[in-house]
């Protein structure tokens, strides 16, 4: 008898929606036109991507020029990071990030810090929320580039991305400036459970991801708006002026019917799953002593659970449920084999203790609540387990423990 599987990482990556296949079939077997040949068979796969690329822009609320498919949201934050750079280094050397950006992003920041540039990337508060404040007094005329993620890829914390937008508009108003620095966010975790109307959220350049929404891996884009200086990363045939190669015409199908598909049905999901996070927290907070919610308790993304049990590794446990068919995460998923504290929760101040007890629960559109209760019978079992084994006893401060516990769950 088989094991009962229990898939609970979306946040890593999410299984191919049957739609999604479909759709994509043909264009893997008989559809196999190259877009950019005048024949028959390149102009239906050129009509294809077109319309594929349209439902996408109509989802953003963007014109069907302003989407560049990429190979990856981490190429897609490269070009948004760097291409801006490069493109506008005469006017500025100043970018501003988040700690707990991608690392897509600061791999980028860093290469570019080499280069001479300055970056900024802002503290975030213990709630896991970047601290505005900071971000309005580092603004200046030299500021080229702000790069916010949408939410984290460990607790889901949602940023304001509205308020930062207006936050970079106020600026160019009250200096009067000429320019405004552009704003970019990653939105590849987001897409599933928020808003992606470019205009109301005041984006310039915004990343998205297939792989994260049901669709297929090795296909992402990003949102470039209309007027936006960037410097090309890649150079070939001219496929599109920001992005040469032969266009993943499955890919781009499979991408386009996955936001399609997880659109449609994007409120009521969300109110399903969110039920089921909220059960699967309370259960574990309830039954399993000395554990601690990371990130914002409430402005955060309804699929998201980050909790650190304390005297105990999130390896361990993530290998020990593994064993039981529970799949979970200890971090993102770039970062899977790195035994490194996780960088997004040390920004949020989180010790070391609590960082390496964490463990990350993402939920998707395949859990129930049967789900919910197979991780509530066995986690408090593996964890007691493991804490028989354990050198590690933060009991020692009982009272100090506990009331700093409790102090934490309730911000």
């Amino acid at each position: 008898m088989s094991k009962r599987q229990v898939y609970l990482d979306h946040a890593a990556t999410a299984p191919l929606h049957p739609e999604v296949l479909k759709v994509m079939l043909p264009f893997l077997k008989d559809e196999f036109g190259n877009p950019s040949n005048l024949y028959e068979s390149g102009r239906s796969a050129n009509r294809a991507v077109a319309e594929a690329t349209n439902k996408i822009a109509k989802i953003l609320g963007c014109k069907n020029e302003e989407f560049i498919f990429t190979g990856s949201a981490t190429e897609a934050d490269n070009l948004a990071i760097l291409g801006t750079a490069h493109a506008n280094k005469g006017k500025g050397n100043k970018i501003i990030i988040s700690s707990i950006e991608h690392k897509g992003i600061l791999a980028a920041c860093e290469a570019l810090e080499k280069q001479g540039f300055e970056i900024v990337k802002l503290p975030v508060l213990k709630n896991g929320l970047v601290d505005l404040e900071v971000l309005k007094k580092e603004l200046d005329g030299r500021t080229i580039l702000v790069s916010i993620t949408m939410t984290d890829s460990e607790t889901g914390t949602i940023q304001p991305i509205k308020e930062i937008s207006e936050i970079i508009r106020g600026f160019k108003l009250k200096t009067q400036s000429s320019r405004i620095p552009y704003f970019h966010t990653d939105a590849s975790q987001a897409a599933g459970y928020l808003n992606l109307d470019v205009k109301k959220l005041g984006v310039d350049l915004m990343t998205l991801s297939a792989h994260k929404i049901g669709g297929p891996k090795g296909i992402a884009g990003l949102f470039v708006k209309k007027g936006i200086s960037l410097e090309p990363l890649i150079y070939g045939g001219g496929q599109n002026k920001l992005r040469s190669g032969t266009e993943n015409v499955p890919g781009i199908i499979g991408f386009s019917k996955a936001l399609e598909t997880i659109s449609k049905n994007k409120t009521k999901e969300n109110s399903r799953i969110k039920k089921l996070r909220d059960t699967l927290e309370k259960g574990i907070l309830k039954s399993i002593p000395k554990t601690i919610l990371n990130g914002h308790p409430i402005s955060r993304l309804p699929n998201f659970l980050n909790i650190s049990i304390l005297d105990v590794e999130g390896e361990a446990m993530l290998l020990y449920l593994d064993k039981l068919g529970i799949m979970v995460g200890t971090g993102s998923a770039c970062n899977s084999q790195n035994l490194e504290p996780s960088y997004i929760l040390s920004a949020m101040g989180r010790s070391y203790e609590h960082i390496h007890g964490s463990i990350r629960f993402s939920l998707g559109k395949n859990n129930t609540m049967r789900d919910v209760q197979y991780v509530l019978k066995n986690l408090p079992r593996v964890v007691k387990k493991l804490r028989q084994i354990s050198s590690i006893d933060l009991s020692l401060n009982r009272k100090k423990w506990q009331n700093k516990i409790k102090k934490i769950n309730r911000m």
